[in-house]
């Protein structure tokens, strides 16, 4: 039995795998990790995990690994794991959230993938068909952008208003601003793979991107845990 923890920038997303299915899923704030073992259905026997979220949040999930005496495996990049090579000039440089969604990617569809994890920052990554990852984006999440023009802008206010092909008022500008902003760099990177590639779509603000998507699309609930989950088999 396998806790997968996943430390991002706002959530700690977790899950329990048993080698075939997951038991139960969720997500807390960083705050709640330390009594996060006492209210799973099983107990498990090891935790593999991946953080961006800085060193207080790994300090956490060491102390709850130890509390329960755990064993803790950390996915870190590296040049290839799991049918995955990774092309970035630095292996190591690559956030081992993005390396795990390209894990789970790889396991998921056989063929070229963009892999878009849209949370806090949106990150969209090429995958060709053999499992080498040729590079990717990084962008400011949906909620991200908005709050920036709201923070940084005297007239424009925090947005909350729909998709509209064509806006006709500020608020749904704005929203549909970020969508198609964030579409149309997905689109690019989709183009330079071909017509063939599938898009898996995870992430909080995945909901807002699917519907408007004209490329193939297969939303993916909790991407980084699957490719935890991967990667656990292989350790």
């Amino acid at each position: 039995m396998i806790l997968c923890l996943d430390a991002g920038n706002s959530r700690l997303k977790y899950g329990l795998f048993d080698g075939n299915t997951w038991r139960t899923q969720g997500a807390l704030g960083h705050e709640a990790v330390d009594d996060l073992a006492a209210g799973l259905p099983a107990t498990p026997q090891r935790i593999v995990a991946c953080n961006v979220a800085g060193d207080a949040i790994r300090r956490r999930i060491e102390t709850l690994a130890g509390k329960f005496d755990l064993p803790l495996d950390w996915l870190a990049s590296s040049a290839a794991a799991c049918g995955v090579t990774n092309g970035y000039d630095n292996p190591q440089q690559l956030g081992s959230d993005r390396w795990a969604a390209l894990i789970a990617a790889r396991a998921l569809h056989a063929g070229p993938s963009v892999v878009v994890m849209s949370g806090t920052a949106t990150t969209i990554d090429a995958l060709d068909a053999n499992g080498f990852f040729r590079g990717g984006l990084i962008l400011p999440g949906l909620s991200l952008m908005r709050a920036t023009l709201a923070r940084n802008t005297a007239d424009l206010p925090h947005a909350t208003g729909h998709y509209r092909a064509q806006p006709t008022n500020t608020d749904d500008a704005i929203v549909s601003g970020a969508i198609d902003a964030t579409l149309g760099a997905i689109e690019r990177l989709h183009a330079t793979l071909g017509a063939d590639a599938l898009c898996l779509l995870s992430g909080g603000a995945a909901a807002e991107l699917a519907p408007h998507m004209n490329r193939p699309c297969r939303p993916v609930d909790n991407l980084v845990l699957e490719g935890l989950a991967r990667y656990s088999q292989t350790i």
